[in-house]
Parts: structure tokens; sequence; C-alpha cells
């Protein structure tokens, strides 16, 4: 009988991993959290079910390569370009209050300032692993927040280096002026070979790919993806950068080419594979017996990444300006033990600077942390006392907002757009052309600068705030609509928007369908989610090419629309109103004629909503735009209505507003 022990261990994990996460599935928590639980369970200090830890920490390594080089697609060097700054300094206000805060807490517990050092380096590095796939899943690399985290967990990767590299001077008595300079030598030596690599790597990684395309051979694409993730994060070791950081900047550099989507799809299966791997290994260093004999000890220290390094990311992105919710997402998205922090205690044993008695419940606590993370990032939208607690901070930083352009801000009659990516620009470039007034709200600073040049009236502000809401004057807006990437802060925006003005049309834009039902009970008048209108986008092209008149296809749409939605209408939640989905819902204004049914007569006496189905939401007089439109108020000759409705709905309204030929009772 033949005996493979890695094999037998990888079954082992394998199969233990989908019964702990199916079951932890049950009780809504993250899969992150059930792989890290596997391998407490599985390794040699529980069950002892995994013994050959080397082998499986190898392929933990290529889990953490192949993310890394996935995350590098996301991220084009131009998008790297865009977020310098927050790279840059978010992330060195991060790593340098918690190296300062740790080196005070340690030395006065009676640590020597070496060794204090060396803790506050491996509290400063976070979970490149855990909070990027986190964000990716929950698709928040774009979101405010995720931007921070991202910038911050790349400085980090870079500062490995000079870190590593400071460890042997930490364990020497050399002076102070030799570790200056050891520091200095590894930065600049990491920022040439990063600089020599990308040149090299954008001259020869599109030929490469284009040579290999023109194989047409499937099997051939995916291995030189592969070489070039594995052979750049060897390269870049080989000079003494991370393995990470290579193939990070080999994602980049592919991301810069055409086979960007492609290179994504071939790898992703392989990533995800690897990556449960590296969740498990991480988790067989995780000792139950040391956890009961040391538990006060190692829940201060938990304390300490969640808590204390938690606030102090969460102060980093206050210092960059950012709202305070994307600050206190950051925070609670950075406030755990990374990975190369478990590099850095193994080196810093070996070398003589701490002890093991130190470095084991700091990694008991770090795996700890890393479990309770994917939990804490789900809980963190729905908390909102944290964030309350920043806005006096906020205000005394001087929060970007409306203040020092109220003067650009349209007083009533206006649309207000939340969100200036590539569909608010649609939006506002639409609003442009038929000269309708508009007032865009954008967290995006690069962006917002952008459009600002362009003459765009695009504001950086955090639309979740009832002041920027005040300050952009949705309580006289015609509409509003709601374009960003957080579903929880979209709905927040929508829930700010009900109660600044209760009638205004709100628009919400979501991703998944599942999510319609959301935005309808918090009070969006109409939720489009990009999963149904992708769908029937599709199905109009599919009929268009195979012949079918518009007729047809538009009637099939509206079908496909209708019966989809129907499994999400709820109860009237909407202010009194119905609730509205879907593009198949309309806003109209509708002009009223002379002879109208509608002139001289009230919006009770007409039950315009109970006949129709329709809803009179704003009505313009003149120059005069009211946003309110009671039950009393008497219609007249060239009233301008605002109606919210379907199309069937809509069509009988219009029939009121026609001069009265007796066919309009309904």
């Amino acid at each position: 009988m033949v005996h493979v022990p890695l094999l037998e261990e990888v079954a082992v994990i394998a199969g233990i991993a989908v019964l702990v996460s199916v079951i932890l599935s049950r009780f809504r928590v993250p899969t992150v959290t059930g792989l890290l639980a596997t391998g407490a369970l599985v390794g040699p200090n529980a069950l002892g079910l995994v013994t050959n830890q080397e082998d499986i920490e190898i392929l933990a390594e290529v889990g953490v390569v192949l993310l890394l080089f996935t995350i590098g697609l996301e991220f084009s060097l131009a998008r790297l370009g865009a977020i310098f700054r927050t790279v840059a300094l978010g992330g060195a206000f991060q790593v340098a209050g918690t190296i300062a805060v740790v080196v005070g807490v340690a030395t006065s517990l009676g640590f020597p300032v070496r060794p204090s050092i060396f803790f506050g380096f491996v509290f400063a590095l976070s979970s490149t692993a855990v909070v990027l796939r986190g964000l990716a899943e929950r698709r928040e690399l774009d979101a405010p927040h995720g931007r921070f985290v991202v910038g911050t967990l790349i400085f980090q990767d870079v500062l490995v280096v000079p870190m590593v590299l400071l460890v042997p001077v930490l364990a020497s008595e050399g002076s102070a002026t030799d570790a200056l300079i050891g520091v200095a030598w590894a930065i600049g030596k990491a920022a040439l070979v990063v600089v020599v690599f990308l040149i090299v790597a954008r001259a020869a990684v599109p030929k490469l790919l284009q040579m290999v395309d023109a194989t047409r051979n499937r099997e051939v694409f995916v291995l030189a993806v592969l070489a070039i993730c594995i052979g750049t994060a060897w390269a870049t070791a080989q000079t003494g950068l991370s393995l990470a950081l290579g193939a990070f900047l080999g994602g980049m550099v592919v991301a810069d080419t055409e086979f960007r989507h492609r290179a994504m799809g071939d790898m992703l299966p392989l990533r995800d594979v690897f990556v449960s791997v590296f969740f498990v290994s991480l988790g067989m260093f995780f000792d139950f017996r040391l956890f009961v004999e040391n538990w006060h000890v190692i829940l201060m220290l938990t304390a300490g990444f969640v808590v204390v390094k938690g606030g102090i990311a969460t102060m980093a992105a206050m210092m960059m300006k950012f709202p305070p919710r994307a600050a206190w997402l950051a925070g609670v998205g950075l406030a755990q033990f990374g990975e190369f922090g478990f590099v850095l205690l193994r080196l810093g044993q070996a070398e003589g600077v701490v002890l093991a008695e130190h470095v084991d419940p700091l990694l008991n606590a770090g795996i700890i942390s890393m479990f309770l993370t994917p939990l804490l990032v789900r809980m963190a939208p729905h908390v909102t006392a944290g964030e309350k607690m920043l806005m006096p901070l906020s205000k005394l930083l001087g929060e970007r907002g409306f203040e020092e352009a109220e003067g650009d801000t349209p007083q009533h009659g206006h649309v207000v757009v939340v969100g200036y990516g590539v569909a608010g620009k649609l939006v506002v470039e639409t609003l442009t052309r038929i000269g309708l007034d508009y007032v865009g709200i954008e967290l995006n600073a690069e962006a917002v600068r952008e459009a600002q040049l362009q003459g765009n009236n695009i504001h950086y502000a955090d639309a979740t705030s009832d002041e920027t809401l005040e300050h952009v004057h949705v309580a006289d807006a015609r509409a509003v609509v709601v374009l960003i990437n957080d579903p929880s802060a979209s709905i927040r925006v929508v829930e700010t928007i009900r109660r600044a003005n209760p009638t205004v049309p709100v628009f919400l834009r979501t991703r998944y369908f599942a999510e319609v039902a959301t935005g309808v009970k918090a009070g969006a008048s109409v939720v489009i989610a990009e999963e149904i209108e992708g769908a029937v986008e599709t199905l109009a092209s599919v009929l268009g090419l195979l012949g079918y008149d518009q007729q047809t296809i538009r009637q099939e749409v509206d079908t496909s629309r209708r019966d989809t939605m129907k499994t999400t209408r709820a109860a009237d939640e909407f202010a009194g109103q119905p609730i509205l989905l879907g593009s198949s819902v309309r806003v109209e204004t509708l002009l009223i004629a002379p002879g109208s049914r509608l002139v001289g007569a009230t919006l009770g006496e007409l039950r315009l909503r109970e006949d129709t189905g329709a809803t009179v939401v704003g009505l313009q007089r003149g120059s005069e735009l009211r946003s309110h439109v009671l039950p009393d108020d008497t219609f007249a000759v060239d009233d301008l209505l605002i109606v919210v409705g379907g199309v069937d709905a809509l069509s009988l309204v219009r029939k009121y507003a026609k001069p009265d030929t007796g066919d309009a009772a309904v």
C-alpha cells in the first residue's frame, strides 16, 4: 500500500474544513473564520491529525502569492498612482503610530528598547490575506475605507523588507547610527529593485502574453500566467523583498494588458484552493494548552490588536481627512495580526531578540485576532456608535465637505447624485446635456479633484451625514440618485435622505437582486439591480439578434422584469406610497392642459394614486417647485406635475392631464 503523507494530510484538511465551514455557515460565520478554526483543530496542538506542518506551510505560501497576484490584477499601475498619497501618508501614520504606542507600553512594562521596537514591528503589520479577501468578497475594494486599507497594506508590505533586515541589527549591540544606515540601505535597495522590475516587466510581459495567446491554447496561457505570478515572486525574493510584494507587482503589470480579465478568471480557482490551505496552516499554530495557562495575557494582547491597533488605524484615516464612517471601518479592517508578523516573530526568536515565552502568547493572540476579523468586519457597518464618537474629532480636524463651496450648490429643483464612478459620470453628463441642475457627492478624493478640473459640480463629502444633505439642499431637490459601491452605506444614505425629505424620488442602484427588498424597506422609490438589468439587457440583445421586432422585445423585457420583481414586493413602507421596483418604473412630468379634469381639483378629490397606481411626488408652478404636494392643494393650468409610476399607471394619468373628452374616468 502506497503511503503519501502530504496527500493524506491535505485530504484530512479539505474534509474537516468543509465540515466545519458548513456548520459555522449555519450561524452566518465567515469562511475564513471556519478555516482558521479547522487549522486549530487538526494541528499538532489539538487533535494532531496533521503533523507534517512544514509541507502545509509551503502550500500556504503559494496561496499568499496567488492571492497577492490576483489583488494586483485589480490594481493597475495607473490606479496605484491614483492612491499614492493614501499609500504613503496613510500607511506611514498607521505604522509609525502603532510602533510608537507599542514601544511606549512595552518599555513601561520593563522590556528593553530593542525588543520593544521589535514588538512594535510585529503589531504594526496587518493580514493582507484576511483583509483583502474580505474586501474582495464584499466588493469594497473601491469603497473609501477599502482604498485606505489597501493603501496601508501595500505600505506595510513594502516595510517588511527593512523590518526583516533590522532584526539582526536589533539583536546586536551595534550603534544607532549603524541601524539607521542599515534601514536606509534596505529602503533604497527595495525602491531600486521595484523600479527596475516594473520597467523590465512592462516591456516584456505584454509581448510574452501576446505570443502565448497566438497559440490559441488555454493550457499554455494558464501556465504563462502562473509562470509570471510565481516567477516575479521568486525574482523579488532573491533580492530580499517579500514573495507577496513580488506577486502583487506581477499582477499589476498584467493588469495593464488586454489579458487582465482572462488571467483573473484562470487564476481564481487556484487562488481559492491555496489560500484556504494558508488559513488552515495559520490556525495550526494556535495552542489550546497555552491559552488555558495564560488566557489573561493572551486576551490582553488580543485586545491590543483589536482595540488599540484598530484605534490607531482609525486615527490615521481621520488624519487623512476620511469621514468618520470610512475611518471606523478602516480601523476595524486593519485590527489584527499579520502573516508577515509570524515571519518576524520566528526570525526574532532565532536571532535572540525575543524569547519563546514572549513569542508564543503573542502568536496565539494574533491568531485569535485574525479569527475575529471577518466577524468584526461583517458587524462594523451596522454599529454606528464608533463613527458617532469620531464626529467631534472629524470637526476638529476640519473634515472636507461643502462649507467652502456653498455658493456652487443649487438651492432647489436640482438632482443630487451620490457617487461619481462610471454610472455617476454617465448621469452627470446626461444632466449637463439636458440642462438640469445637479450636485454630486463622492468620497474618492482623486475622482473629485478630476471632476472639478473638468468643471463638474462634484464635492468631497459623506452622504450618510445629515449636515452634508443639508448643504446640498436635499429637502428641495427634484430627485436623488444613489450610485455607490458600499451596500450598507447605500442603505444608510437612503435612510438619511428620507429623514430630510420623505417625498423626494430616490433612485438606488444595487449590485444584486437580493438587495432590492432592503433598499425598498429603507425608503428608496426605485431600486435598480445590476444583476437583473444585466440579464434583461442580454435578453433584449439576444432577441434583437434573432430578428424579433422591438415591440416583442419590449414586451418580453417588461414581462421578465415584472415577474422577477413580484417576488420582492412587500408591504407599503415608503411614506404611504406604493413600493416601486425596477427600471420598468418611470418618473414623468405632465403639463396640465386647459380643460383638463385636474384644473381646479385637489389631489385628495382626484384619488389619483388609488385609481391609477401612480404617485404625484412634486409640482412646479412657474419658477416655484413644491416637493410636498398636499391633499388639499389645487391644480391649475400649466402646472407641471412630477409623477412616479409604472408604464400602465402613467398612461392613465396622462388622460387626466389632457383636455377632458369624457374618457378620463377609470
